[in-house]
């Protein structure tokens, strides 16, 4: 156990310098990047914003039940089943049938897929029929139908808030997901919370309609940012899922902030073809069900490329391209709760943590010393060395730093100085009884390392179900924790093993006393 090859000496020291090395990364300042890592702090220490979303999908339930109005409609025409009375609801259809007993056996047979997708051998179906009175029927979603929903505009949702929250520029954002319908999102170290806020709460569902000329069927009463009351057409010439890009500008003329977008082929060539049919007349731009500009078309526009004026300051023109560049949100997103810390109470936390750390190493390595003597001195070596890595690994990881992670680096001191105190103690009591203290030591360290690995297994096995079952903060203390005690066997069994054994080997056999 005493006995080291060269090429093992080799690989201990290199392990340690190259993971130093990343841990040095973070005394490098931002202006002078060598290697662009380093650890981040977490929310509770640099301060920032904390929001919870929740999505709510009532409005993509009911635009969903109204697509499958002429699925079903062309469904009971097949059939041949004569209806009457056919009403849409936000969550349902309802009508009558002269055969309610045929629509039904029909209706979930495996071969209507338009209507009612089958799921393998689950047996789930999108739709659920109810029969309210005497052939009166009710089709709405079923809870699988509601599900597969839900799940789909939370995860879009989610990468849709990833995308806005990016275009902003925030650094090492947190977005997860929390239980069926909310998203939880952390911002270390924001400055503008409200800014985010607006930007999120916001579906940015952008489409183009023509302003009409009086009030007739199938026209809407709209009001533009100035307050001027348009008649809108309800059919939409063309939707924002046809643009590729949007870009803050400034008008050549009157020199106010606008957004130029570009269109894809296809929406190029729906945008030529109703501005070349209706040159002269005005198209409203409406955005979340509110007109943002409503120009004139003085001439077709073919080019896929436009343009959207109203009265923005550049701060809003910027807003307005990043939405329409991210895309709209399938559902609104509300805002359930929100916390702000601000960078003072982190700091304090910083502050904190790192005198707990320094009490803490100090009584330490002076009980070390006191108790050990120069083997304390190599077990306090282990136990910088063992601190050093773990702050190098979390750097390579580029792991977020939370008030629990300081946590368990605190700890890992405690596990890294319970190894060798184990150790020690075991070697000990080999001395009393062993005539050579080369013997006596390499017994010791073989003996006392079934226990020192049982005792770090044991630990690291309950840190990985906290990171797997834990969330947020947990996850920080579980991750320290368990690299604190992979970095602990290493300095324990490799690099304070090498330096003991220097030691020992050095020495004749009646000076080594422990």
């Amino acid at each position: 156990m005493l006995n080291f090859s060269k090429i093992n000496i080799f690989l201990i020291y290199l392990i340690l310098i190259i993971i130093s090395f990343f841990s040095l990364l973070n005394l490098q300042t931002e202006n002078k990047t060598f290697i662009n890592k380093k650890v981040n702090l977490g929310l509770d220490l640099q301060g920032g914003s904390y929001l919870l979303l929740e999505i709510n999908s009532d409005p993509l339930v009911k635009e969903r039940i109204q697509a499958k109005v002429i699925p079903i409609k062309k469904f009971l025409k097949k059939n041949k089943l004569d209806y009457s009375n056919f009403v849409v609801n936000d969550k349902s259809l309802i009508f009558n049938i002269d055969n309610p007993e045929k629509f039904e056996l029909i209706f979930f047979s495996k071969e209507e897929n338009l209507v009612n997708p089958y799921i393998g051998q689950y047996n789930s179906f999108e739709l659920d029929l109810k029969n309210l009175e005497k052939n009166k029927l009710e089709i709405s979603f079923s809870k699988y139908g509601l599900l597969t929903i839900n799940n789909a505009a939370l995860k879009q949702s989610i990468e849709i808030v990833r995308r806005r929250i990016d275009d902003v520029g925030t650094k090492e954002p947190t977005i997860l997901q929390r239980g069926e319908k909310r998203i939880l999102v952390e911002l270390p170290g924001l400055k503008d919370p409200e800014r985010i806020k607006n930007l999120l709460g916001k579906t940015a569902q952008l489409n183009f309609r023509l302003v009409a000329q009086n009030e007739e069927f199938g026209v809407e009463k709209l009001i533009t940012e100035n307050g001027e009351s348009l008649n809108v057409s309800k059919r939409v010439v063309m939707s924002g899922e046809n643009l590729i890009d949007a870009q803050p500008n400034f008008n050549s003329q009157s020199n106010q902030p606008t957004v130029s977008f570009s269109l894809d082929r296809l929406g190029a060539q729906k945008f030529g073809r109703a501005t070349s049919d209706n040159v002269g007349k005005r198209l409203a731009i409406i955005l979340d069900g509110k007109i943002v500009s409503a120009p004139s078309i003085n001439e077709p526009i073919t080019t896929g490329n436009g343009m959207i004026s109203g009265n923005f300051t550049f701060q809003e023109a910027t807003d307005l391209a990043l939405l329409l560049r991210s895309g709209a949100l399938p559902t609104p997103l509300l805002i359930v709760e929100e916390r702000t810390v601000g960078p003072d109470l982190g700091a304090d936390s910083i502050n904190s943590g790192i005198k707990s750390l320094i009490v803490g190493f100090i009584l330490v390595i002076l009980f070390m010393i006191y108790k050990y003597k120069i083997f304390g001195l190599i077990a306090n070596f282990a136990l910088i060395s063992n601190l050093v890595m773990l702050v190098g690994v979390l750097t390579i990881l580029e792991a977020t730093l939370t008030l629990p992670g300081i946590a368990g680096i605190i700890l890992t001191v405690g596990m890294a100085v319970d190894a060798n105190v184990l150790i020690f103690e075991r070697i000990k009591e080999e001395l009393k009884t062993e005539k050579s203290a080369i013997h006596a030591f390499d017994i010791g360290y073989t003996k006392a390392k079934i226990t020192v690995l049982d005792a770090n297994i044991t630990t690291l096995i309950a840190a990985v179900i906290l990171f797997i079952f834990g969330s947020g903060p947990v996850k920080g203390f579980a991750i320290t924790l368990g690299i604190g005690i992979i970095t602990t066997l290493f300095t324990a069994y490799f690099l304070a093993r090498h330096l003991t054994s220097l030691v020992v080997l050095n020495k004749k056999e009646g000076d080594v006393k422990i």
